[in-house]
């Protein structure tokens, strides 16, 4: 099924592409309602004094841009790397690259907002050597194609299991490692707080960044509005000054990168994956409603 979508979508024209798409997306939330639940709770944790009429817009908006941007993903599959830059405005890019060419390598994180995966591919297009770490999904078959596209655009990538080593001799070489650590970690994470409530957040990009010597930025890749398949990719420095004390460095380096996506979200919040239970703490509670 996945493979005779994909080629439907491939045919179509890429209006009519991404238009199926978003109603795809609109289906599964509104209708079937997968997640929607969800998806309403954590709205009302993050914007309990916006309307609720707002806040369904929101959901609504998110499942669409989720179904849209899935086409793009297998759409993308036949991009060349020009093709990827010219579909992309690059923002703070030239430094983000002067800084690439370091000894050190560059830690880059990004979350799920937007299109986290043209991020990359900008990265790579660009030719800068780059590392994606990825966790494994349980459709077998879908994470082949997904790493299969990742990889032929440039992209390296490193498995979950594998990144606290891995990660660290990606660097070490000197190439650009990337992680999304806006997701909910399972074990060791740390509280940081996003939108007001305590999320349990990874550690790991502080602890590669200080052991590395490694700058730290911060990038996201969103839609642009229009019918079109065009996005803006901002680039910037996230200042860290490592201590030696690796559970003050994580807080201060995890603080900063939440409270920046948290900025980027509120830009743009209809493109920010509100389907993950990003406030589950290691006991499995989230935070009480807000509204």
């Amino acid at each position: 099924m996945l493979r005779l979508a994909r080629g439907v979508w491939a045919l179509l024209p890429e209006r009519a592409a991404l238009g199926s798409g978003a109603a795809m997306g609109a289906f599964v939330g509104s209708v079937l309602r997968v997640r929607r639940a969800d998806v309403d709770r954590h709205l009302g944790w993050a914007f309990p004094d916006r309307p609720a009429a707002w806040r369904r817009r929101v959901a609504r908006g998110s499942y669409a841009h989720l179904g849209r941007e899935a086409v793009v993903l297998f759409r993308r599959g036949g991009w060349s790397p020009e093709r990827v830059l010219e579909r992309t405005t690059r923002v703070g890019f030239e430094a983000f690259a002067d800084a690439a060419r370091g000894e050190t390598g560059v830690v880059v994180l990004t979350g799920h907002l937007g299109n986290w995966e043209i991020g990359g591919a900008v990265i790579a297009a660009s030719g800068i050597p780059l590392d994606v770490v990825g966790k494994g999904m349980s459709n077998r078959r879908f994470e082949r194609q997904l790493f299969g596209m990742r990889e032929a655009l440039g992209m390296r990538v490193i498995e979950m299991g594998d990144a606290p080593r891995e990660s660290l001799r990606s660097l070490g070489r000197g190439r650009v490692l990337a992680l999304l650590p806006d997701q909910s970690a399972h074990r060791g994470g740390i509280p940081v707080p996003f939108f007001g409530h305590p999320a349990s957040t990874p550690r790991g990009p502080a602890l590669f960044a200080a052991r590395s010597g490694a700058p730290v930025w911060i990038a996201f890749a969103t839609r642009d509005p229009g019918p079109g398949q065009r996005y803006t990719a901002t680039f910037e420095p996230l200042p860290f000054e490592p201590t030696g004390r690796p559970d003050e460095d994580a807080a201060t380096l995890m603080g900063a990168y939440a409270r920046r996506l948290e900025e980027a979200v509120r830009a743009s919040p209809e493109q920010y994956f509100w389907q993950h239970r990003r406030w589950k703490r290691a006991g499995g509670e989230e935070p009480p409603s807000g509204g």
